[in-house]
């Protein structure tokens, strides 16, 4: 059986990417103590997973993922349903959320000090901000941009705007909603290493100003591996769990 080209380059991708970062490492075309080969970096990650605080770490920041993903996309379906659905509020919402949409999370970070001091809730509230906006304009637009003939239909047998609105607009809306939560699961963990880097006391995030302060920059890499690991599961999850749920769209 003929294995196709693109699945050998599939196949081969990391492995090559490997041998070369350990083939420039090994003759020191860069300083091996800034940039370490992978064996090195694999080493200091079973040393950070096996004997150091990698499951600690790891617990801390996926809890804080977690609490900050859950509330922020739950308040932007919410709310993005009710702007997409009603022009009052979407005249009386969109204009701030338009304009506070673009600050990043992570210049918060200093007024976040000011206002949570070094607590778990300044955390949360980064992430949930990072979350918040990218689901909320994902339900607006899905909503507003609902197949019209649907519309139509339900409105000729007396459909009433809510009625609409939950059997019609939200249901068409799905799939759109689904690729913004899909978007921010990845959000929030890119706000989560400036929530930690604002001042935590665990956290994989935390770990690497450490092992950076420290000159570790193997578990420096190794923490970074460890964050993408769980970065990536988290979205191959959810991307399984999507499809489950909407089965009928695809």
């Amino acid at each position: 059986m003929r294995i196709p080209a693109e699945q050998w380059a599939r196949l081969l991708s990391i492995p090559v990417f490997l041998a070369i970062w350990q083939l420039v490492a090994g003759l020191e075309l860069v300083n091996p103590l800034l940039f370490p080969p992978p064996t090195v970096v694999v080493k200091a990650f079973f040393d950070y997973m096996l004997h150091g605080d990698g499951v600690a770490d790891a617990g801390w920041s996926i809890a804080r993922v977690v609490i900050g993903y859950s509330v922020g996309a739950a308040v932007g379906v919410v709310i993005g349903v009710l702007t997409g659905g009603s022009a009052i509020m979407s005249g009386l919402l969109t204009p701030i959320f338009q304009l506070l949409r673009p600050i990043p999370p992570i210049a918060f970070v200093p007024i976040v000090i000011v206002w949570f001091g070094l607590t778990e809730l300044g955390k949360w509230f980064l992430v949930f901000w990072g979350v918040f906006f990218t689901v909320w304009l994902a339900t607006h637009m899905g909503v507003q941009r609902v197949t019209e003939t649907l519309v139509r239909a339900a409105q000729s047998l007396g459909a009433t705007r809510w009625q609409l609105l939950w059997t019609v607009q939200l249901p068409d809306a799905l799939p759109v909603i689904f690729v913004g939560l899909r978007t921010s699961l990845s959000i929030a963990f890119y706000t989560l290493v400036a929530a930690e880097l604002a001042g935590a006391y665990a956290g994989i995030a935390y770990r690497l100003e450490v092992t950076q302060q420290n000159m570790q920059i193997g578990h420096m890499m190794a923490g970074l591996l460890v964050l993408g690991f769980i970065s990536t599961v988290s979205d191959r999850l959810f991307q399984s769990a999507s499809r489950r749920l909407l089965h009928w769209s695809t």
